[in-house]
């Protein structure tokens, strides 16, 4: 049992090739969730708010006449109002300056930077009540993957099926960052608060937090307290929008989930647009109200309870489509044919909210006027692959991408955003006629993506929740000014391609099926354990691994030895292929990368890649917008998609799918650069 038995085989084209085997659902109603109806959700009832910057606390001399720009940044616990009145607050977490207590916030202010100028930021683990005992997790984390592991033996697999109610370990990465390896926020660095009630034998940190301590201390001479870390970004990328958010081993997806995510923008240098763009963006000392028409904008989907809390699966047979009764197998540790379960209890393979969620509110408006505006989009689903365009004839430009600004603008009527990746668009209401509502649109599926047309490849969200994201409400003011395209081609920075590569690796995307656990459906419809007879239950992990000399996978675990070693400097290309099912938004730490290009693999009757793997027809190019630096890259099934990046630092990264509950349970290898 592969996959929920909702599920059914259909074929379908590709945004760029052919799609075997692709198996989707038929939804004629809201995705479940919580105990909140989506539908009772009044839509477009709040504002959206455009995150405020950051406020530091000054600059830092650095020596030799360089300066920093100095933060101390807390993740605390909150309430915060995402649902419209007359439904209550949520308690979520997020970032915020505890010398600014009212900039606590979901998502975080924005962290604005300077090219070439470092920004050094005291990161603090505040979950701790006014007591000083530390929070417990809003939401249930698996014990049995390998995760921190506080109460065991640290970054590893527990045994309990239990939740867990401990102090809970924080690490913060920011994500398309050039960083070093000290300051990357590595999936085994965390920390746990600084709580006066840490049970008796739970270890503080992480396994590699005392080394990173000791390089980071050395490098910039300031010391990491007990429950902090200070990391440094030099800031030497191009112009471009990351983002920060939690990084914690096996549970990123129930960290982030809670809230703690906030943009992190890089302006100046040689890479910045030449010329203006549509602007102003949030700045310290605004006044009130003032309007903006450079907006970060990060979608998300989330599910809620009928009293506001956040809803996020606790047990697996919410992935089935069944009650916890219902799904009658062993789960770890326990025992299952001829050996120990390897299914987790808690953990599921995907989560689909099912209410869409934009800085920080349900289905907000937006008061615009008839102008351009620039909006920077963040997909920061856990799962979701988001399709957007608008209800009427609109287009985006679309000027950059993860890694900056692309070589020449894009127009496109959708905008097609894995997991983790940014979109930098223009959008022009100036035809647009005066008390018009203009909704922005999800044509993305309620299920995992693997390319295609919606409505011909896959059913399109649901229409009346995740299928709708927001509104534009257009003002009666005269048309305001906007950039014209060749105004954006002669504003674009040069860009130039990255050297030839002088190594490839051969790498793969696989996924597991129960190796202990056999199943059969019972006359009550029940999922049972079926030693003899029954069919492997599963997914129980996706993984990362190398292709070998003769043309096959070999999966390799989290805590498996590093199979990538890379000399400085090194310009390499990576074939990444695909053995599964669906598209995986794969990420590597370090390096922005360019696409190179995808090619079919050859399949067999069941649409699974024939191993040997043998490729078929001619390499097909990359989409225009994928034309600049990427930092996390769709790699379709059956295909192998290349791409080329020049790892310059040396250290100890990571490089992982970019769906959150894949990346905790497996799908994360580390890589070194020496």
């Amino acid at each position: 049992m592969r996959r929920r038995d909702l599920l059914k085989t259909a074929g379908g084209l590709f945004l760029v090739g052919r799609l075997y085997g692709r198996k989707k659902i038929t939804l004629s109603m809201p995705l479940p969730g919580g105990t909140l109806d989506p539908l009772s959700i009044a839509k477009f009832q709040m504002p959206l708010p455009a995150p405020p910057a950051m406020p530091s606390l000054g600059e830092i001399s650095l020596g030799g006449g360089k300066k920093a720009d100095y933060y101390e940044i807390a993740i605390r616990q909150f309430s915060q109002q995402i649902l419209p009145p007359p439904c209550p607050a949520t308690t979520v977490w997020g970032y915020g300056a505890p010398a600014a207590p009212g900039s606590f916030s979901y998502p975080a202010f924005t962290i604005e930077a300077t090219h070439n100028k470092p920004v050094r930021v005291k990161w603090i683990n505040g979950l701790v009540n006014t007591a000083g005992h530390y929070l417990p997790h809003l939401l249930p984390v698996d014990q049995t993957l390998h995760w921190a592991n506080p109460p065991g033996s640290r970054d590893s697999h527990g045994s309990s099926q239990l939740r867990y109610t401990g102090p809970v370990p924080i690490v913060t990465h920011l994500h398309g960052g050039h960083s070093g390896d000290e300051s990357d926020g590595y999936p085994e660095a965390w920390f746990l608060p600084q709580a006066n009630n840490i049970p008796a034998g739970y270890f503080k940190t992480g396994s590699w937090y005392d080394v990173f301590k000791t390089k980071a201390q050395a490098l910039f001479g300031q010391n990491w307290d007990e429950g902090t870390a200070v990391f440094q970004y030099p800031n030497d990328q191009r112009a471009t929008t990351l983002w920060y958010h939690d990084h914690t081993l096996g549970m990123t997806r129930v960290n982030v989930y809670a809230g703690p995510a906030g943009f992190y923008l890089i302006r100046g240098g040689a890479g910045e647009f030449q010329g203006s763009l549509p602007g102003p963006a949030p700045k310290i000392g605004d006044p009130p109200n003032r309007p903006y028409f450079e907006i970060p904008i990060v979608i998300q989907d989330r599910a809620f309870n009928a009293d506001g809390s956040l809803f996020y699966p606790d047990n697996r047979a919410f992935f089935e489509g069944m009650s916890a009764s219902q799904l009658q197998i062993p789960f770890q540790p326990l025992t299952g044919c001829g050996g120990a379960s390897d299914v987790p209890p808690v953990w599921n393979p995907e989560f689909f909210g099912n209410a869409m969620v934009v800085n920080g509110r349900t289905w907000p408006f937006l008061d615009v006027e008839r102008r351009q505006y620039r909006f920077r989009f963040l997909n920061g689903c856990n799962t979701r692959f988001l399709l957007l365009e608008f209800d009427r004839p609109l287009k985006f430009t679309q000027i950059g991408t993860d890694g900056g600004f692309l070589p020449r603008p894009v127009l496109r009527n959708r905008l097609l955003l894995n997991p983790a990746s940014r979109a930098d668009v223009l959008v022009d209401f100036q035809q647009v006629p005066p008390g018009a509502r203009v909704r922005l649109l999800n044509a993305g599926p309620d299920e995992p993506f693997g390319g295609g047309e919606p409505g011909k490849d896959f059913d399109v969200s649901d229409p009346n929740s995740t299928g709708l994201v927001m509104e534009f409400r257009v003002g009666g003011n005269p048309p305001g000014p906007s950039v014209s395209l060749d105004q954006v081609k002669q504003g674009l920075p040069a860009f130039g391609p990255l050297p030839r590569a002088t190594r490839t690796r051969q790498l793969s995307i696989n996924e597991n099926a129960s190796f202990s656990v056999f199943v059969r459906r019972d006359a009550a419809g029940n999922v049972v354990l079926d030693c003899a007879n029954g069919e492997a239950f599963g997914p129980t992990a996706g993984l990362l691994g190398v292709m070998t000399a003769q043309g096959t996978t070999d999966a390799k675990m989290w805590g498996d030895p590093i199979t990538e070693t890379i000399s400085q400097q090194t310009v390499e290309e990576w074939e990444i292929f695909n053995f599964t099912e669906d598209a995986h938004p794969i990420h590597l730490h370090l390096v922005q990368f360019q696409v190179v290009n995808r090619q079919r693999l050859a399949t067999g009757p069941d649409g699974a890649p024939l191993q040997p793997v043998r490729l078929m027809h001619h390499p097909i190019q990359p989409e225009d917008w994928e034309s600049g630096l990427l930092d996390t890259v769709i790699v379709y099934p059956g295909m192998v998609t290349r791409i080329r990046a020049q790892f310059d630092k040396k250290g100890r990264y990571v490089w992982h799918c970019h769906i959150l509950e894949h990346e905790d349970n497996e799908m994360m290898r580390p890589y070194e650069v020496t």
